[in-house]
């Protein structure tokens, strides 16, 4: 199950009370105050795990805490500190609060952290020649999570043109493929090794439809990805399989982008003219070249063809993009 997105309570720990206590040792006159300071409680920490793909976890749990801190005890013995909660999340993550226009952090990098509630402070002894204080209440919070996935490469256009194909032919992936709309319903990474040196993520975005941007086909859900993602391949079924136009499929889902983030317009983006095995594909091809004055990659994820210039294109637009 892909789960992008989930809604959690977190809370820290407590801390710990302080002691009232006092002694007397046998050359004593007076009773003295030896009470120890309570321990602080843990905090709840969320980290960017490379090993977690999805947020599916927190679809079953939705409540984490961490530890309280221990009380303190007499002889100035202080209380244990409380145990950290740790919450590991996939990379691209974005943590909101559930009830304010609030980011608390973009967890879009292997192991960065964030504190997102701190344990409270333990209260003080009365060692100290002074009374005893209870410990403080950890922080706590109701959040959001957000998943953005990170890719080198994303792969767009309308349902059925070929994207699982090609996920499926370049990289270790497993896409469902089809030959119906809307065969892949979450988006699929893999990765391509073009030789033992070059490689790079790559991302299977569900098709998306005219009104995507607007929440149409959940095609807002899909863009969100998109945002990731450094470079496009737009993948365009060039044999008109499903009767459509490809230079019109090529203007609305460019629309789509721009609709949904203007910025995306800017990404450098490859077409990738798929279905060439197909009868129509070749004089379709021709016409689309008279109305597109762009470098067009013509391949076909049956028989392979073009597919090694795809990649070699990609990889190259990748490293000019990257900072």
């Amino acid at each position: 199950m892909f789960i992008d997105h989930a809604e959690i309570n977190v809370r820290a720990g407590d801390g710990g009370d302080g002691c009232h206590s006092f002694s007397k040792g046998r050359m004593q006159r007076y009773k003295k105050p030896d009470g120890g300071d309570g321990g602080k409680g843990g905090d709840v920490i969320i980290i960017a795990d490379n090993n977690v793909q999805t947020l599916v976890d927190f679809y079953y749990r939705k409540h984490f805490k961490a530890e309280s801190g221990s009380n303190g005890s007499s002889n100035h013995k202080k209380g244990a500190d409380g145990r950290d909660s740790i919450i590991r999340v996939s990379i691209g993550t974005i943590l909101r609060d559930r009830h304010e226009d609030i980011v608390y952090c973009d967890l879009n990098e292997v192991g960065r952290s964030v504190v997102i509630t701190k344990g409270g402070a333990g209260g003080a002894g009365n060692s100290r020649r002074r009374d005893a204080t209870p410990g403080k209440d950890g922080d706590e919070k109701n959040i959001v999570l957000e998943l953005k996935l990170v890719a080198d490469v994303g792969i767009i256009g309308y349902p059925n043109v070929g994207k699982s194909s090609l996920i499926c032919r370049v990289s270790k992936a497993k896409s469902k493929i089809a030959s119906y709309s809307f065969t892949t319903k979450t988006p699929i990474l893999g990765v391509v090794k073009l030789d033992s040196e070059r490689s790079f993520v790559i991302c299977d975005i569900p098709g998306l439809i005219e009104g995507a941007h607007s929440g149409r086909g959940l095609g807002d859900e899909f863009l969100r990805h998109v945002e990731r993602t450094k470079v496009l391949v737009h993948m365009i079924d060039m044999a008109g399989v499903e009767q459509r136009d490809p230079v019109e499929d090529l203007k609305k889902i460019n629309h789509e982008l721009g609709a949904y983030d203007p910025g995306l317009l800017k990404r450098p983006q490859i077409l990738a003219a798929n279905k060439m095995d197909l009868p129509d594909a070749a004089e379709n091809l021709k016409s689309f070249r008279k109305k597109v004055k762009k470098k067009i990659y013509p391949i076909s994820c049956v028989t392979g063809e073009g597919i090694k210039e795809l990649l070699e294109a990609a990889h190259t637009a990748l490293f000019k993009a990257k900072p």
